[in-house]
Formats: structure tokens, sequence, C-alpha cells
């Protein structure tokens, strides 16, 4: 089943089923993703029969899946991206099996063609190819393996960075503000079993198509995450209860192979350049560029659309 959130005027706008082949949708039997995730139990079913989808699908008339939500909270789960960044940044972690996750704003996503407002291009502009899960209320002290059920969903994202105020901000030792705005979402959101074989693990085991100016950045898969999206849920509620449509992101997808496959980010590029020449040779975004990415399985099918992003002066 494909979810996906119409605009309406509203702050949370009109949930929708999108048919398989993405080019058609029925109203939702609920008026918002968030009310479907508190209530999925009782809804899912109603979600899953709908089998006839009369309206025709503007992609543009599309919001984020949820535009909304009471909380985001995002991981960094692939060890190749986070080796990498700490050495460029000259920064020591003290060695830990536990997830690294922090909070980040959670009461605006972007739409997936929405532009996205900076206020000055030499703050570093960056995307992040991600992927993520919006979970149903889990409780607290919940085991990794039972956290499996509560995944309901499944979402893309660019989780959007100012590398100027990340490197200050994360030697404070007390994370991130400044450099983290909203995040970009795909206009779809996806059950697990709408991915197959290629949902394994708690990961999503897709190549992650990122396109810069219409240049391919990178296409990093899914599957080597560290710790997997069920482990994610459950370090997150280790010590409270996760409300319904809580936001679990993965962290950059990235492969240790970056250097044959690219990047899902501008930063990890920079960081390549840094170890193997001395030095950056990549800028950051600048107002007028775009960033498109979007997952694809083998038949080349993209189960949560693509996420199309300007950036432009606030």
């Amino acid at each position: 089943m494909r979810l996906a959130t119409l605009r309406d005027g509203t702050k949370d706008g009109r949930l929708i089923v999108v048919s398989p082949d993405g080019n058609a949708y029925a109203a939702a039997t609920v008026g918002t993703l968030q009310e479907a995730m508190e209530r999925w139990d009782e809804v899912a079913g109603q979600l899953t029969a709908i089998a006839e989808f009369p309206e025709a699908l503007d992609p543009a008339q599309l919001a984020a899946p949820l535009p909304r939500a009471w909380q985001w909270l995002d991981g960094s789960a692939f060890q190749s991206h986070g080796d990498l960044m700490d050495a460029v940044l000259g920064i020591t972690k003290p060695k830990t099996d536990m997830p690294l996750m922090y909070q980040g704003t959670s009461d605006k996503f972007y739409g997936p063609r929405d532009d996205v407002k900076f206020g000055d291009e030499a703050l570093g502009i960056d995307f992040e190819g991600e992927f993520g899960v919006i979970v149903d209320a889990v409780p607290m002290g919940i085991s990794a393996a039972d956290a499996m059920a509560h995944i309901r969903l499944v979402v893309q994202i660019n989780d959007w960075s100012l590398r100027t105020l990340a490197g200050p901000e994360m030697k404070t030792g007390f994370g991130w503000v400044q450099a983290k705005p909203p995040c970009g979402m795909a206009p779809f959101a996806v059950t697990p079993d709408e991915l197959g074989a290629d949902w394994r693990n708690g990961r999503v085991c897709l190549n992650l198509n990122v396109d810069w100016n219409g240049q391919r950045f990178g296409a990093a898969n899914g599957e080597p995450m560290g710790h997997g999206f069920h482990e994610l849920v459950a370090h997150a509620a280790r010590t409270r209860d996760l409300v319904a449509g809580t936001v679990i992101g993965s962290g950059t997808v990235s492969n240790p192979n970056f250097r044959e496959i690219g990047s899902s980010c501008i930063a990890e590029r920079r960081g390549i350049e840094v170890l193997d020449q001395g030095d950056p040779k990549t800028a950051f975004m600048a107002f007028g560029d775009t960033v498109r990415m979007e997952a694809v399985d083998t038949a080349g099918r993209a189960p949560f659309g693509a996420l199309e992003q300007k950036v432009v002066r606030a």
C-alpha cells in the first residue's frame, strides 16, 4: 500500500491511497496520515481494501506524506559515512555499540516538489539522502525484535544540512539546531510489504539515486546499515514511549565503496577529496540548484516516487 497527502489548505492535508502504478488515487477512510497512525490497527485494513482509484493524481498537488510530525529522530547508521565525517572534522567519539541519534525539527516536512528556502549560500547548503520509517505507538523499553511490528510505513527523506554551522555545533557536544532545517519527504509512504524482498532485516535494500543539477551524484544502497530500523526504534524507546507518527531516519545512505558509486551528500564527496587530494574541490549548493532523489529497485520501479527540490533565497 502506498499513501500520500494532498494539499487542501490545511497544515496536515488530506490522506489518499495511491494506485499501484502511482497515477491515480482514492480518498482514504481517515482524514490525515497522523490520524491513521494513531488508529492504525483499526484503519489499516480499510485502507488496504481500497481497490478502485477514480481520481487522476497530480504530483504537483502533493505535500509530504506526513507534513508535520510530533517527533523526528535521525540516526547515523551507515558506518562508512560516520567514519569519514569524523576523520574530516577531527572528531573523536568514544567506541560504542549504541546507535547514534539526534532529535531534529519536526513541525514541518517539505513536500516532494517544494522549493527550499535558505538565507545565505555561505552556510554550506547540502542535501542528505536517507530512508526513514513511521511508527505507531511504541511502548518504552521494547526489544528490537518486537519493535519491528511497530514499523508501519517506510519513507524516503532529504535531510537538509548547513555544513558551515554543523561542524561548530557538533564540536560543542550538545547537538544540532541551526545546522538542521526542516527535511523534505518523497511523495509516497509505503507499507513494508510494498518493498517485497527489498525490505530485509529492518533495512531498505534499494539503490538511492541522487542527481544534482541533472547529473548523477550517487547511487548508494540502503542495505549496509549498521543498525536496522527496528534497532533504531528500540534505541529511541529505551527510556520513553514513542508517540504514533514518530519518524525515524537512517542517516545519510552510504556504502564503503563510495569512491566508485558516489555519495548521498556533498559533505561526503568533499571528505573523500580531503583524504585523497588534501582539500575539498566540490562546492556546496547555490541558489537555483536542484537535487533529485529516487530509490529504485532492479526493475526500475520507484516505490517512494521522486523527491525533487530547488534551493532558493529566503
